[in-house]
């Protein structure tokens, strides 16, 4: 049986830059799929005086006043699927990296059959999960960044803010959590949002050569690329994550970064003739950036059982986190990670300013042991801050004193970490029990780089029987503990060297 589809044709009155103005379109609404000519799309996002402004998804130059625009009423969709893992692909999920098109999913008849390969739409703009579709965040999403993890922790189905200046690393924290997820079943989602193709071009790299390209969907918007891409970008990828999740997966989402996604969208209505605000912004920024983020969810299992996890990145100007964009995605985000322009000066990275973050899921997603372990630390960091300022113009100290701001050393250099190189579960629950047994006093700075360096290869070898009931068990059982103390034992008598020999 033939179907009929209807369409209503408009025409192009005016273009300023990447928004056109289109008459004739009586029916469209908004966040509604146009054709533009022949190859060109466009994205219905507001009505003024009977024309609907329309945000043009082409080069500049492609569209011009006349053309004829159509419209069959479909919401803006993007197709999605198992065989988009390993791809780059633009804010349209149209492939990038020359590697040809997208594969689809293969299904199978009952008999066992294949079925051609298929992709499937998903909406761009979608409603996030109600409440009652909604459960508790309950599961850690390690990140094996020991500062993290101790005293930041993660839980899938969270939204984590990364702020900072630029050159503070706060794409390598993300690239790190992503790397950590190897093996772990967990779906990746890079987009990059106004960032130079060089930029991506090492974050391709970096994926590749640590092996988490294969579970990782990369999507592009960089500077090169229009307004109109960077706004759509981080939809289209939520769009993509959602595929997984409602299918039952977890999903791990970079948005790298809001700033330059929050400067496209005022790009945008400027042109449109909306009023400005605080900082030229539109009114609706927060409603965008907010609307995204609610889009994060762990889902019971009637609705699909999977999560997906946020870590938007936000570039602050000199430290000033009070700034709109940064602010505002602090009240609508789960915690915040600062990175510190001065930290990052002394050599302290990831560098963390452990006094600004805060994760307000708090330490109910963390296993046992490292709720045991990383109980009081986040203070002695604080305290061992504080005595550095206070002798700082002193000689004589107590050996109380000199203890405390030894261990504090110990602590502050266990956070310092090599970034591409994340931190299993259990060398984290290895150098907190070493720091809390307090193994290492008296030792000096070199020979806690090399404890730090050797001894998980060195457990791994002569404890194997200790990580693997750590690992099941997640939690310091007598026998686990008793364990541990003889790794350790068996440790210094070899001697300190990576390969552990006699």
């Amino acid at each position: 049986m033939q179907t009929v589809r209807l369409r209503e044709i408009g025409v192009i009155n005016e273009v300023r830059q990447n928004i056109a103005w289109v008459s004739g379109l009586s029916r469209c609404m908004s966040g509604q799929l146009l054709e533009i000519g022949e190859d060109a799309k466009g994205l219905v996002l507001d009505f003024v005086r009977g024309e609907a402004r329309v945000l043009i998804l082409a080069k500049p130059g492609e569209v011009r006043v006349g053309i004829k625009v159509s419209s069959d009423m479909r919401s803006f969709q993007v197709p999605a699927g198992e065989g988009f893992l390993g791809r780059v692909v633009n804010a349209l999920a149209e492939p990038m990296d020359g590697k040809g098109p997208v594969k689809g999913d293969r299904e199978r008849r009952v008999s066992g059959e294949d079925l051609p390969s298929r992709l499937t739409d998903v909406p761009v703009f979608r409603f996030a999960p109600g409440v009652l579709d909604r459960r508790p965040i309950s599961k850690p999403l390690e990140t094996g960044i020991l500062s993290i993890d101790a005293t930041i922790p993660l839980g899938l189905g969270q939204r984590q803010l990364i702020l900072g200046d630029r050159m503070t690393g706060k794409t390598s924290i993300a690239l790190d959590a992503m790397i950590h997820q190897k093996e772990k079943g967990l779906v990746c989602v890079y987009c990059c949002i106004g960032k130079s193709e060089s930029s991506l071009v090492k974050v391709v790299k970096t994926l590749k050569q640590s092996g988490a390209l294969e579970y990782t969907i990369l999507v592009s918007a960089s500077a090169s690329a229009s307004a109109g891409e960077q706004y759509l970008a981080p939809y289209s990828a939520a769009a993509l994550g959602e595929y997984f999740m409602y299918r039952g997966r977890d999903v791990l989402v970079v948005f790298d970064d809001l700033t330059k996604h929050a400067w496209a969208y005022r790009e945008l209505s400027l042109l449109m003739g909306r009023p400005p605000g605080r900082e030229a912004y539109p009114g609706d920024i927060f409603y965008i950036h907010s609307q995204l983020m609610e889009r994060a969810a762990n889902l019971t299992p009637a609705a699909g059982g999977g999560s997906m996890t946020f870590l938007p990145i936000a570039e602050t100007l000199q430290g000033d986190f009070t700034a709109f964009i940064p602010a505002s995605l602090i009240s609508m985000t789960d915690g915040q990670i600062y990175l510190s322009n001065a930290l990052f000066a002394e050599g302290f990275k990831p560098a963390i300013d452990l006094g600004l973050s805060v994760s307000r899921i708090g330490n109910k997603v963390q296993s046992p042991a490292m709720k045991e372990l990383s109980a009081m630390l986040r203070l002695e960091y604080f305290q061992h801050s504080e005595l550095l300022k206070l002798i700082r113009f002193k000689f004589n100290v107590s050996d109380e004193i000199r203890a405390k701001l030894k261990q504090g050393e110990i602590a502050r250099n266990f956070f310092i970490q090599e970034k591409t190189r994340p931190l299993s579960g259990e060398a984290e629950i290895l150098l907190l029990y070493a720091l809390r047994r307090k193994v290492l006093e008296g030792f000096l700075p070199a020979q806690v780089e090399d404890f730090k360096e050797n001894i998980f290869s060195f457990a791994a070898r002569h404890c194997s029987p200790v990580l693997e009931e750590l690992k099941k068990e997640q939690r310091l059982t007598p026998g686990i503990t008793r364990g541990l103390d003889r790794c350790f034992l068996e440790y210094f008598k070899r001697g300190k060297d990576a390969s552990g020999e006699e």
